[in-house]
C-alpha cells in the first residue's frame, strides 16, 4: 500500500476521535450546560446532519482545487470547528462548533476513498479505502477513550483542545505525504450527478443510511446505558469505549479483505448479525459481562460493512465517483442523526436506556432487506442498461481521472 495511505489514515484519526469522543462525555456535557441527556445528543445528531449537508456542499465547491489542496482545506476547517466547541460558552454555541468541524468530514472521507482507491490496482481498491479507514478505527482505540479520560479528568473542553491540535498533525501529514494530484481532467458536476440515475447507488446509500445507524442507536447512548443498565461505573466508560473501537478495527479488517471477493455475501452476513446482535443487546444490557461482549460485536459487525458499502457506490458510479463517494459518507451520518434522534425519542417516552437497542436492530433488518433487493435487482437488470453504471468491479476511479493514472505501488 502507497505511503500517503497513511497520511489520509492520519486525518481520519482525528476526524475519528471528534465524532465518537462525545458519545463518552455526553453525561458531563449535559451537566455542565443544564441540558437532559436526550437534548446533549442533539450534538450527535447535529454532527451527523452537518456531514450529510458539508459532504456534497464542499465536494462540490471543492472541484475545481487539486484533491490534495481540497483535504487540505477540509482539515483546516475541522480544527476551527474543534476549537469553537472547546470554547464554547452556551450549548448552542457547542452545537454550531459540531457542526462545522462536520462540514469537513463528509468530503475528506469521500475524496479520501476515490484518493485510495486511485493509488492501486482495481482488485485491491477495498483494502485501501479500509487501509484509510484505519485510521478511524484507531481513533476508538486510542483517541475515544483516552479522550474520554482526558474529559473526566480535567474536563471535556481541553478533550476538544486536544482534538484540535490531532487535526493540525493531520493537515502536516496530508501536506507532507499525499502527492500532488492535479484536478482530475473531465470532472464536471453534471457528470458526478448522473450517477445518481443509477438505482443500484440510491440502494447501496439507503443500505448505508439504515445499516450503521443501527450502530449509532446503540452507541450514542452507551455511557447511561452502562452505568445506568450495567452497573459499570462512570471510569468504565473508557475501556468500553475501547472494546468498542477494537471491533470496529477487527471489523473494517475483515471488510477491507473480504469485500474485493464477495461483496454481496459479506453485507448479508454482517447486516443479518448486526440485527440480531442489536436485538439481543437489550437483554444483555443488564449483565456486565455480556454487555462487553454485544458492544465488541455491535462494533465489528457494523463496521465490517463500511468498505463494502464504499467500494459498491464507487463500482456503480464508475467514472464519476467523487461526489457520489462523498455522499454516501453523509450516507452513514444521516444514519446516524437518525438513530441518535430515535434513540432520543424512545427514552424520552419512558421506554429505558435499552430501548435505543430495538431501534438499532429494526434498522439493520431494514437494510439486510434492501441488499437482498439490491441483488434481486442487479440479477434482472443488466448493468449496461442502467444509467450511469458499469459492471460491478469496474475502476472505481475512471478512465477520465486523472488520479486513476497516479502509478500503483505493490
Amino acid at each position: 500500500m502507497p505511503l500517503a495511505l497513511l497520511a489520509l489514515a492520519v486525518g481520519a484519526f482525528g476526524v475519528g476521535t471528534t465524532e465518537f469522543v462525545v458519545m463518552g462525555l455526553l453525561p458531563d456535557i449535559a451537566a455542565d450546560y443544564g441540558v437532559s441527556i436526550p437534548t446533549a445528543g442533539l450534538l450527535v445528531t447535529g454532527y451527523a446532519l452537518g456531514v450529510v449537508v458539508g459532504a456534497p456542499l464542499l465536494t462540490v465547491l471543492g472541484g475545481r482545487v487539486s484533491r490534495k489542496r481540497m483535504l487540505m482545506l477540509l482539515m483546516g476547517l475541522f480544527v476551527v470547528g474543534n476549537l469553537l466547541s472547546a470554547l464554547a460558552p452556551t450549548f448552542g454555541t457547542m452545537l454550531a462548533g459540531r457542526v462545522v468541524a462536520s462540514l469537513a468530514h463528509g468530503s475528506f472521507f469521500g475524496i479520501g476513498s476515490v484518493v485510495a482507491a486511485g493509488l492501486v490496482a482495481p482488485d485491491k481498491k477495498a483494502g485501501a479505502i479500509a487501509t484509510m479507514f484505519t485510521g478511524l478505527t484507531v481513533a476508538n482505540i486510542i483517541g475515544v477513550p483516552l479522550g474520554t479520560f482526558i474529559g473526566q479528568a480535567v474536563g471535556w473542553r481541553t478533550t476538544f483542545a486536544v482534538v484540535a491540535a490531532l487535526g493540525v498533525i493531520g493537515l502536516l501529514g496530508i501536506a507532507r505525504l499525499v502527492p500532488a494530484m492535479p484536478r482530475p481532467e473531465g470532472a464536471r458536476l453534471g457528470r458526478e450527478l448522473r450517477a445518481f440515475r443509477n438505482p443500484q447507488v440510491l440502494l447501496a446509500m439507503a443500505m448505508t443510511v439504515l445499516g450503521f445507524g443501527g450502530v449509532f442507536a446503540a452507541i450514542t447512548y452507551i455511557a447511561p446505558m452502562m452505568t445506568e443498565v450495567a452497573g459499570y461505573s462512570e471510569g468504565a466508560v473508557t475501556w468500553l469505549l475501547v472494546l468498542f473501537g477494537v471491533g470496529m478495527f477487527l471489523g473494517n479488517l475483515i471488510g477491507g479483505r473480504y469485500a474485493d471477493r464477495a461483496l454481496m455475501p459479506l453485507l448479508y452476513a454482517t447486516l443479518g448479525g448486526l440485527a440480531i446482535v442489536l436485538a439481543l443487546f437489550t437483554v444483555l444490557a443488564h449483565d456486565k459481562v455480556l454487555a462487553a461482549v454485544a458492544i465488541l460485536l455491535v462494533g465489528a459487525l457494523g463496521f465490517a460493512t463500511v468498505p463494502p458499502l464504499q467500494k459498491r457506490v464507487l463500482d456503480q458510479a464508475h467514472g464519476a465517483p467523487t461526489l457520489a463517494s462523498a455522499v454516501n459518507i453523509g450516507a452513514f451520518n444521516l444514519g446516524n442523526a437518525l438513530a441518535a434522534w430515535l434513540g432520543g425519542v424512545v427514552i424520552a417516552a419512558g421506554y429505558g436506556y435499552t430501548a435505543p437497542n430495538w431501534v438499532g436492530a429494526a434498522l439493520a433488518a431494514a437494510a439486510l432487506g434492501l441488499a437482498f433487493w439490491s441483488a434481486a435487482l442487479e440479477r434482472r437488470t443488466p448493468a449496461a442498461g442502467i444509467p450511469g453504471a458499469e459492471p460491478v468491479g469496474a475502476d472505481a476511479v475512471g478512465a477520465a481521472d486523472a488520479e486513476a493514472r497516479t502509478p500503483v505501488h505493490h
